[in-house]
C-alpha cells in the first residue's frame, strides 16, 4: 500500500461559524482571521494505492459552480485536484474507487464535472465506484432546510445516474470506518494501517487541531450534542490505539496525535505526511 496527500486547493469560511459558541478573542489564536472575518482551510485528500486498486477519499469542491458560487469560499492556493494527481503520477481515469465520508459540496463536488461543451455533467472519475452509504445518501438528497444549501444536488445525483454509485453496507473491504452522526448523519471516518501506524482520515469530525476542546464545535454541525459524544468515542479510541489523524481541513497541520490530560484530549503531537512517511 501506498498513500498520498492529495492537495484541491484552499478556500475561505467565516471563523464564527467555524467554531460556534466560542468567542473570537480564544479561536484566533489558532485560526487567524482576515479583516472579513473568515479563515483558511484546506481541501486535502488522500489517494491510497492498493494492488490494483486505486482510492481517492473524498475529492475537493471542483470546479463547475459559479462564479458567484465560488465568490463566496474564497478559492486560494496552488493545489488542484487534477494537478495533485499528475504530481503523484496519476490521471483522473486511473481511479478505481472514490470513498466519500459525506456528501457536502466541499468533499464531495470535484467527482462530477461539466463535459467539453458544458452542456451536460460527466464523471470526473469514469472508471471509479463511487462509495457512500444508505443513511447518508438519503440524508443528502432529502435535505433539511439547514444543510440543504451544503448538499448540491449536481454534485450527488449524477453519481447515480451515472450507474457507479455503490454503498458500504453491500460490501466494502477496503478499510475500516468511524461513523459520526453530529455534523452531518452518517459520515464516515476511514481507519486504516500504513508503515506500521494507525491512520484515521479525519473529514469534519475534528476540522483542525483548534477544534479539539469539546466546546469547539462548529455552527455547520447539525447535532452539536451528537457532535461531542461522537468526539468522545474518537479521542478515547485515538489515545488509546495512537492514532495519526490525517487532517482534510487544517491549513496548518496535515497529520496530528491527541494526549491526554487533566482537561481533556489535547494536540499532543504534529507531522507533516513526507517528515512521518519518508
Amino acid at each position: 500500500m501506498k498513500i498520498y496527500p492529495i492537495e484541491t486547493g484552499n478556500f475561505k469560511l467565516d471563523g464564527g461559524a467555524m467554531f460556534g459558541v466560542v468567542p473570537k478573542s480564544i479561536w484566533q489564536r489558532t485560526n487567524p482571521a482576515d479583516s472579513s472575518n473568515m479563515c483558511s482551510w484546506a481541501l486535502r485528500c488522500m489517494l491510497i494505492e492498493d494492488g490494483d486498486r486505486l482510492m481517492l477519499v473524498d475529492n475537493g469542491m471542483g470546479q463547475k459552480q459559479s462564479e458567484k458560487f465560488f465568490g463566496y469560499y474564497y478559492l486560494h492556493g496552488e493545489g488542484s485536484l487534477e494537478g495533485s494527481l499528475k504530481k503523484a503520477g496519476f490521471h483522473p481515469d486511473d481511479i478505481t474507487d472514490v470513498f466519500l465520508t459525506h456528501l457536502h459540496f466541499d468533499h464531495c463536488g470535484g467527482g462530477v464535472k461539466w463535459n467539453k461543451d458544458r452542456t451536460a455533467y460527466e464523471p470526473t472519475f469514469k472508471n471509479a465506484t463511487y462509495w457512500s452509504n444508505r443513511k447518508h445518501w438519503q440524508w443528502a438528497t432529502e435535505p433539511n432546510d439547514r444543510e440543504k444549501a451544503s448538499f448540491l444536488k449536481e454534485n450527488i445525483l449524477p453519481m447515480q445516474e451515472f450507474g457507479q454509485l455503490r454503498f458500504v453496507q453491500d460490501g466494502f473491504d477496503f478499510f475500516d470506518i468511524f461513523y459520526a452522526d453530529g455534523h452531518t448523519d452518517a459520515m464516515m471516518i476511514p481507519l486504516l494501517n500504513y508503515q506500521g501506524k494507525k491512520m484515521a482520515f479525519m473529514a469534519d469530525l475534528l476540522p483542525s487541531a483548534g477544534h479539539i476542546p469539546m466546546p469547539y464545535v462548529m455552527g455547520y454541525d447539525t447535532r452539536p450534542l451528537l457532535t461531542l459524544e461522537d468526539r468522545k468515542r474518537f479521542y478515547k479510541k485515538a489515545i488509546d490505539e495512537d492514532l495519526y489523524l490525517f487532517m482534510e481541513h487544517d491549513a496548518q497541520n496535515e497529520i496530528i496525535t491527541l494526549k491526554d490530560t487533566e482537561k481533556g484530549a489535547r494536540l499532543n503531537e504534529v507531522f507533516t505526511f513526507k517528515e512521518l512517511f519518508s
